[in-house]
């Protein structure tokens, strides 16, 4: 774990997202969203606007992930609770999506500011997951973070599937072990389906954003904190 690791950097990206590629990005944008408020579902409009522009795998991931239909935006902005909301709270957080998002901001490599307000990247698990060495800045950066909020629990959910789940567990229970908060770490088959009946959650995947009761967007808050003003990348003008 000592060796160090760009999470998220791919070779390819300073091609696929140069300026130049950034601004055919952001009229396809334009067209996903005025598809997906017309009742399109995302993979055949991304599929669809990526085959007219000729965009790399990589290129229609980032449409999907950063462009959102104007309702589901709203909803999720109507759920998302502030600093305020949280102080006694027990968080239930999405522990591969939030680690690995902060590994990748530690990292400088590509993250995007979403039409959501959500912070997302291009990273795919695909069951493999192994600790690199901005690990421990992530899960250390959650905890400041979280004790600052004054939180009463934290409650990371970690997907069985995944490989070195029972690593990242371990870590996590290592660094918060002196947090002035509670800790449980629950690695399980099925997260997206119980982080959708908890609340407040943690996580950016939009499928549980759209089904859960509240959220928090805890992975922003943590960059803002940490690290500051970041290069997101941006998709369309009405990125927050």
């Amino acid at each position: 774990m000592s060796k160090e690791v760009r999470r998220g950097f791919v070779p390819t990206d300073e091609r696929d997202f140069n300026s130049g590629n950034l601004e055919k990005l952001r009229k396809a944008s334009e067209e996903v969203y005025f598809l997906l408020n017309h009742g399109y579902p995302v993979k055949s409009v991304t599929t669809f606007i990526g085959n007219h522009y000729l965009l790399s795998e990589r290129q229609r991931m980032a449409l999907a992930r950063t462009v959102s239909a104007e309702e589901k935006i709203q909803l999720r902005k109507q759920k998302e609770l502030s600093d305020a909301d949280l102080a006694g709270e027990t968080l239930y957080i999405d522990g591969f999506n939030t680690v690995i998002t902060l590994e990748i901001a530690f990292s400088d490599s590509m993250l995007f500011a979403c039409m959501d307000g959500t912070i997302r990247d291009l990273a795919g698990l695909r069951g493999t997951y192994r600790l690199v060495d901005k690990t421990d800045t992530a899960i250390q950066a959650i905890s400041e973070t979280l004790t600052e909020l004054k939180i009463k629990k934290a409650v990371f959910y970690l997907d069985a599937p995944v490989s070195n789940s029972g690593r990242l567990k371990a870590r996590i229970a290592e660094i918060l072990e002196s947090a002035p908060f509670e800790t449980e770490i629950l690695v399980e088959n099925a997260v997206d389906y119980l982080l959708k009946q908890k609340s407040p959650v943690v996580t950016a995947d939009a499928i549980i954003l759209d089904e859960c009761k509240n959220w928090y967007n805890l992975t922003r808050k943590v960059i803002d904190t940490h690290i500051g003003r970041y290069a997101y990348l941006c998709l369309h003008e009405k990125t927050p």
